[in-house]
């Protein structure tokens, strides 16, 4: 859709912009382009979010680039009347919370599992949200700070790691837009001590609980921990010469919480954990990568021993589709 059209729905309305819970750095640098690409327009806009900002790369995001978001608790004088513009989530899905504004519009590069009609929609699969919002600068030659340029293309690497995972023309074409235009020492610095001393308990857990069945490594944190670092987790054992499948899985205080990754092209990530956990939980995401979460209430129905019904339900569903799919 032409981005130009988004101006005219907002224009008179007061507007949200919401990452999705837990805002990652490519979730913080689409909404923080996107606030700054209304505001040429003359659309000014508030970032908002619910859960936690609890990764140090997330944290450090926002004071290296300035970057303001509001959460859930700040946003008491939010009404029904208020427009919101989903970025890097969608409606419905089990990580976004549903404020109380209207949801008129979503610009996402995830998969869509609950379909919703958004006044202006700009869903596409791409490695990163943050190359669909460079975009808007790129084909409306929408002038764009060294800041902005910025923090759009670290959120471009991060969410294809180095562009590694999911990349696409857009995100290279993208970086390249943005290259020159950025204030590049932002980026490096990005770079730097982005490890939190109590992660390294967490790498630890995950290389002493590993089990690897058939080139598909399972890894578990029984401790409560940053979501993102789940993610990260999964992508260290995913590096592993003998897994294809990485499934790391971490108790938290609202259930387990489970991040994958997959370089075997028959196994379709966000598949694979929307079918395990249909009837326990939810779960979804690309090809390559995804997450879910079965809810503390639904625990028990995995039985005494729930890291053999995890490894077997995970096993199975594999094998189920490797049988049915064609090398």
């Amino acid at each position: 859709m032409n981005p130009l059209t988004l101006i005219s729905i907002l224009k008179n309305h007061t507007v949200f912009i919401q990452a999705h819970n837990f805002p990652d750095p490519d979730a913080i640098s689409s909404a923080f382009g996107l606030q700054q690409f209304l505001a040429y327009y003359g659309i000014e806009s508030s970032l908002c979010y619910d859960g936690r900002i609890d990764r140090l790369s997330s944290k450090k995001m926002l004071d290296t680039f300035g970057i303001t978001m509001f959460s859930k608790e700040e946003l008491s004088h939010m009404k029904e009347s208020d427009f919101i513009i989903l970025v890097d989530s969608q409606k419905k899905n089990g990580n976004v919370t549903d404020f109380i504004g209207d949801e008129v519009a979503c610009i996402d590069h995830h998969p869509t599992y609950f379909p919703y009609h958004y006044e202006y929609s700009d869903i596409q699969p791409v490695g990163a949200c943050a190359s669909i919002i460079a975009s808007y600068y790129a084909s409306t030659d929408t002038p764009i700070s060294p800041k902005c340029a910025a923090a759009l293309a670290y959120g471009i690497k991060m969410d294809t790691a180095d562009f590694t995972r999911g990349t696409t023309r857009l995100d290279t074409d993208m970086l390249a837009f943005l290259f020159p235009k950025s204030d590049w020492s932002l980026v490096t610095y990005m770079y730097s001590n982005t490890m939190e001393f109590d992660d390294l308990r967490a790498y630890g857990a995950a290389i002493q609980n590993i089990c690897i069945y058939d080139r598909t490594g399972f890894a578990y944190i029984p401790f409560n921990c940053a979501q993102a670092l789940i993610a990260i987790i999964s992508d260290f054992i995913l590096s592993l010469d003998v897994v294809d499948i990485a499934i790391v899985y971490a108790m938290q205080t609202d259930g387990i919480r489970f991040s994958i990754r997959s370089e075997e092209t028959r196994i379709h990530a966000g598949t694979l954990i929307s079918r395990t956990l249909n009837g326990l939980g939810s779960g979804g995401g690309h090809p390559s990568m995804s997450g879910g979460i079965i809810p503390k209430d639904n625990i028990k129905l995995l039985g005494e021993n729930l890291h053999n019904r995890i490894h077997a339900l995970f096993m199975n569903a594999i094998a189920e589709t490797l049988k049915n799919t064609p090398n």
